[in-house]
């Protein structure tokens, strides 16, 4: 990298800068040339040229100054360096480095001055907030990202100098890790990989032959085998192979069927890629989880209490399905109640779209369900001709009472939200032993809604156990307040770290992972790591 300022000649320019700039524009003190040029870069009305008015032009890069220095210093550095946080290459470095050395006038310095500005807005919003704006991507991604204001981050490299770049990532032990495993993904490409693929074959305890081997030494390669020259299926890779199926979401019987092979066999490289993608993921967060939060991770088909950084209840999970209307978004929230025995009122999406048809054929069909008027009143089945009513004009609405077989099962959890999300216990118990769980209409379901229930009233019940069945034996619907509000986080990653440092990956069930790397792709992201 090219040195900067090196000219004497513009060392003193930045000395006559010191005594120029800082003042403002009056009849008996003019606009220096620096001001102009700040002026005139920067676009009028906006928060850039509102700072450096507020400011008095006060450079904050160009001053001769140590602060100013390391300032300069730091920012080049965190440019050229950003692809380590899978930014988009993006900054022009070197147009920036040539801007510098080619200044000749103080007027040149104040385009200088606003062309790091630039430069520096625009990195410190990809690292702090992403490269991406979510909703942009996939309509399934309706987050609302935090972002600081161009005053607030100019403020805080002015006021804490090159301490700020550092403080721009998320400070969480997920993006650390994360960016490890990256560093650890590149040196395993720069040594070839994991080698050879396995065959898409079946292969269990006692098999032997060259697939067997392939297996081995793949298993080997990833560290979840000891190195070993068993040609046998025997009881260390039947561990290893449960290893890897629970690190990766599969079902953890030991064989090695057609599900295993093909995530085996996903190279280092698009690991890498579901790695960057989880990094942007984790600057789409918000700064501030809670000390106790919920994190429901659609991919990984689970639903986790975290207090204080530690995850304290955890149960299998059902998402939406994977189909237009049914995903469930991603988003953050609070959870403000429980409802213990709730009714179901079906959503009117379902009521025109599945019920309608099937009540047009049969007036009785789906008689579980109470069809009421907008008073909400039990209307009689048999006095409605319901051929009459399209989608559009269908007057009724459709309530399940609370009972065992409600579609809610017995207890929901509620973050009001305009998406009608929330999670909830289900009568279909045995959709959660399937390894793949994407079955819903874009609501949570829950393995374990009462255990999930005690926890979260633990923090306001003495027995919350006996509290939650007391409410429950009434059979009545009842509102449970919480008297701390819980935030919610409804996450996907393909990619995380887990408590214990080990690596997760998991499938990409909903393709969002896909186009986020599109998109990043796109936005000048590269892996300069892979070689080929």
């Amino acid at each position: 990298m090219r040195a900067f300022f090196r000219a004497s000649s513009v060392l003193a320019l930045a000395a006559c800068l010191a005594a120029t700039t800082g003042v403002a524009n009056t009849p008996d003190k003019p606009a220096t040339a620096f001001q102009m040029a700040v002026a005139e870069s920067a676009p009028s009305g906006s928060e850039i040229a509102d700072f450096y008015r507020a400011n008095g032009f006060t450079p904050i890069w160009v001053g001769e100054t140590p602060e100013h220095a390391t300032r300069r210093a730091s920012l080049i550095q965190a440019l050229a360096t950003a692809h380590m946080h899978g930014l988009p290459d993006a900054y022009n470095v070197e147009a920036l480095l040539t801007k510098m050395q080619e200044a000749r006038s103080v007027r040149d310095l104040g385009a200088v001055e606003m062309a790091l500005s630039r430069a520096f807005i625009a990195y410190a919003n990809d690292l702090y907030s992403g490269a991406l704006r979510p909703a942009d991507i996939d309509e399934g991604l309706v987050r609302k990202v935090q972002r600081r204001s161009t005053v607030d981050h100019l403020q805080g490299v002015v006021s804490e100098n090159a301490a700020y770049f550092d403080q721009l990532a998320p400070q969480t032990a997920q993006y650390r890790a994360l960016m490890k495993q990256k560093v650890s993904l590149k040196a395993l490409i720069d040594q070839g990989g994991w080698g050879a693929t396995v065959p898409q074959d079946k292969l269990e305890l006692g098999d032997t032959g060259p697939n067997v081997i392939k297996l081995r030494n793949r298993l080997v390669a990833m560290g979840y085998l000891k190195p070993t020259a068993s040609p046998r299926f025997d009881d260390a890779m039947l561990a290893a192979v449960k290893d890897f199926q629970t690190a990766h979401g599969l079902a953890s019987d030991g064989v090695a069927g057609q599900g295993t092979i093909t995530e085996l066999n996903r190279s280092a490289s698009d690991r890498l890629r579901a790695v960057y993608v989880a990094l942007e993921r984790e600057r789409w967060l918000p700064r501030e989880r809670g000390e106790r939060h919920i994190l429901v991770n659609q991919a990984d088909f689970s639903a986790k209490i975290v207090d204080d950084g530690l995850v304290t209840f955890e149960t299998r999970a059902v998402i939406g399905k994977n189909v237009h209307d049914r995903r469930s978004p991603e988003f953050s929230d609070e959870m403000e109640h429980m409802v213990i025995n709730p009714s179901w009122y079906v959503p009117r999406s379902i009521i025109t779209k599945e019920y309608l048809p099937q009540l047009q054929s049969n007036p009785n069909a789906v008689n579980h369900i109470h069809i009421t008027d907008r008073s909400g009143r039990q209307i009689d089945r048999g006095a409605v001709d319901f051929t009459q009513f399209t989608a559009r004009n269908f007057p009724f609405a459709m309530r399940q009472p609370p009972s065992k077989s409600n579609a809610l099962g017995l207890v929901k959890f509620m973050f009001p939200n305009q998406y009608n999300i929330y999670l909830h216990d289900t009568p279909q118990k045995s959709l959660f032993a399937r390894e793949s769980r994407a079955f819903s209409h874009g609501c949570i379901r829950l393995a374990q809604p009462f255990e999930f229930a005690f926890a979260l009233l633990a923090k306001q019940e003495e027995d919350p156990r006996a509290f939650f069945q007391r409410v429950l034996a009434t059979g009545k619907e009842t509102t449970v307040p919480l008297k701390q509000h819980v935030p919610v986080h409804l996450i996907y990653r393909t990619a995380y770290i887990g408590p214990k440092g080990e690596v997760q990956y998991r499938r990409d069930v909903y393709s969002r992972d896909q186009k986020i790397w599109d998109a990043l792709q796109k936005a000048g992201v590269v892996l300069p790591d892979v070689q080929g």
